[in-house]
């Protein structure tokens, strides 16, 4: 195996929810082929792997959400080393590799790659309206932690799908580098198939009744490049597209919805086994007609998307639904071109039209992390999970966000308050915080 090919990352502290161990991490050809064995000691009891002793706190906290904060004393990463420049070369026998590249992350924890199932845009570029950039998004997310994502279009022209199609399937373009990309697994259509009552920031001239036709005609299916469709449930034709989509192996959300329990419930037993932003664009619960929001709460078939940002949902119904879900929670961010844009101060916040409907965040899935363990006193592997491991399982990838042998070598190096250090997207080095650029040794 060539060195080229090999990463070791050595001394972290690799997060898990049930324990966080001090392990050397190997990664070759793009696949972890060794880690999570024990070569130091457990972490001690309130360490990453326990519940945070922090509590609920207020919209933007940077508290530490796993001990003892080591503010600007953790050390920094030492870098890639290789022998020819000096550096230690690898562990024996690690990946394979005497001589490969490696990272030396103590003080540091290493964890899953980050899953975000809805991103919009970042960056200045709104995916629905320049969708063929999306490649260039996929550039800018390893900065937050993200080593895979679903580029979100919104309700609109069929021509803006396939454009936005065309541009998954083709690869990145000339002047973006393929190698430190956020991996694109899929588009999430979100439309056009909705409630017009609950459309939300989504345009009502776009809305159409779902159509097995437009399905087969678009060709909407896992092989075709669609990963995860949100429809409301309850409109005419509605169970007969979801069944149409999972027989193709499209995930199907319920999403923008005024569906009731029973018309909910008739959607998962079609087929649909997501949830889309609860509580946002859908009927509020209520205790006599808990809706679709209490069918999400308590159907264990169902996965189930949050933003945490503080505005599309308060810190305490944050708490709520991460107490109700356990590891049905999903994390995502709903982000929208603002999100590292001009002028983007990193502070995040909802975003919302002239008339005041929420739009999107621009609350980065890193931050959100921090405030879901935060706010729901989780630790913070748990609250990782929610934005790995679930999203991975709302897929169907065993294989992704996970710091295990054969899984993606998609790894996020995090200092003890989880903001992001450095970024591994299958193998590479995609980001440092360092330098704010990628390592040259990956350009």
């Amino acid at each position: 195996m060539p060195a080229d090919d090999a990463l070791v990352i050595t001394g972290g502290t690799v997060l898990a929810p049930a324990r966080s161990v001090i392990a050397d991490v190997s990664i070759a050809g793009g696949r972890i082929v060794s880690g999570v064995a024990d070569v130091g000691t457990s972490k001690r009891p309130g360490g990453p792997g326990g519940r945070s002793e922090h509590g609920t706190v207020g919209a933007g906290a940077e508290r530490s959400v796993v001990g003892t904060s080591a503010g600007d004393h953790v050390p920094p990463v030492a870098g890639v080393r290789t022998p020819a420049a000096g550096g230690a070369e690898a562990p024996a026998g690690a990946a394979g590799a005497p001589g490969a590249a490696t990272i030396d992350a103590a003080g540091l924890l290493v964890a899953p790659g980050l899953v975000d199932l809805q991103c919009n845009g970042a960056g200045g570029i709104d995916l629905s309206a320049e969708p063929g950039r999306l490649w260039e998004v996929a550039a800018l997310l390893p900065r937050w932690g993200v080593t895979a994502w679903l580029p979100t279009i919104v309700t609109g022209p069929p021509e803006v799908r396939a454009r936005a199609l065309a541009a998954l399937r083709a690869g990145p373009p000339p002047g973006v580098d393929g190698a430190r990309c956020a991996t694109p697994l899929g588009l999430h259509l979100e439309g056009p198939f909705l409630s017009p009552e609950r459309r939300g920031a989504h345009r009502a001239e776009h809305l159409t009744l779902p159509d097995p036709a437009l399905v087969e005609a678009e060709d909407w299916s896992a092989a075709g490049g669609v990963a995860l469709v949100t429809l409301a449930p309850e409109l005419p034709g509605a169970l007969d597209v979801v069944a149409a989509l999972a027989a193709r192996g499209t995930v199907v959300s319920a999403g923008h919805s005024s569906a009731t329990t029973a018309q909910a419930t008739a959607g998962v037993d079609a087929g649909i086994s997501y949830v889309t932003h609860l509580f946002n664009a859908m009927a509020p619960l209520h205790h006599r007609e808990p809706g679709l929001a209490g069918v999400a709460l308590t159907d264990r078939r169902l996965r189930v998307g949050i933003i945490a940002d503080g505005v599309h949902l308060h810190p305490t119904t944050v708490a709520l639904a991460a107490r109700m879900l356990g590891d049905r929670l999903s994390l995502v961010t709903d982000a929208v071109s603002a999100l590292g844009g001009p002028g983007d101060v990193g502070a995040g916040s909802g975003v919302r039209l002239a008339g005041g409907t929420l739009a999107g965040s621009t609350v980065p899935l890193d931050r959100g992390v921090r405030n879901l363990a935060a706010w729901a006193g989780l630790s913070l592997p748990a609250a990782l999970s929610a934005a790995s491991a679930t999203a991975a399982d709302v897929l169907g990838l065993a294989d992704r966000s996970r710091v295990a042998p054969g899984a993606v070598g998609d790894v996020v190096l995090l200092d003890e308050e989880g903001r992001v250090v450095v970024t591994v997207v299958r193998g590479r080095v995609a980001f440092d915080h360092r330098t704010l650029r990628p390592h040259p040794r990956y350009r």
